[in-house]
């Protein structure tokens, strides 16, 4: 007759095989989705980036336009 011991060492051995190694796999899929997503602090961080990349576009182009009335030819020295 089968002992519980040997039923406890049976059921083990199969959820270790099957179950086990999906529940993981889950895991890591469902973090791995999280991850992807743009938090609001990301978001508010890309947000003053394009902020800043747009006043530094707007600065350059002012700094061309000075340069363009004072020294008409430096873009041919670049």
């Amino acid at each position: 007759m089968i002992g519980i011991d040997n039923l406890l060492l049976v059921a083990l051995i199969v959820f270790l095989a099957i179950p086990a190694p999906l529940l993981i796999v889950m895991y890591f899929v469902t973090r791995w989705k999280q991850s992807r997503e743009i938090s609001g602090g990301d978001e508010a961080m890309l947000e003053e980036l394009w902020r800043l990349a747009g006043r530094l576009e707007d600065r350059l182009a002012s700094i061309e336009t000075i340069l363009d009335s004072e020294l008409p030819e430096w873009r041919k020295r670049i």
